[in-house]
């Protein structure tokens, strides 16, 4: 059964990259294979809300504030 051998690292000057594992057989045939990590992006707090399950209230900063205006002068009435 083969076994793989899941390493990250940085590629260091001159494009070298370095793996070195005790469990590797001086001799023994191996395949490299190499691919760049993907490098996170941040999202956006509205990109995090609408991306839950649960349904907003309200759609934009004017919609709350309009309903705050509105609670607000409910309770001089």
């Amino acid at each position: 059964m083969e076994k793989a051998l899941h390493v990250r690292t940085t590629v260091l000057p001159g494009g070298k990259v370095e793996i070195i594992d005790q469990g590797l057989t001086e001799g023994e045939n191996v395949e490299v294979v190499i691919s760049p990590t993907p490098v996170p992006t941040g999202r956006s707090i509205m990109e995090i809300l609408n991306s839950g399950p649960e349904r907003r209230l309200f759609q934009s900063a004017e919609e709350v504030k309009a309903y705050l205006k509105e609670e607000k002068a409910s309770w001089h009435r």
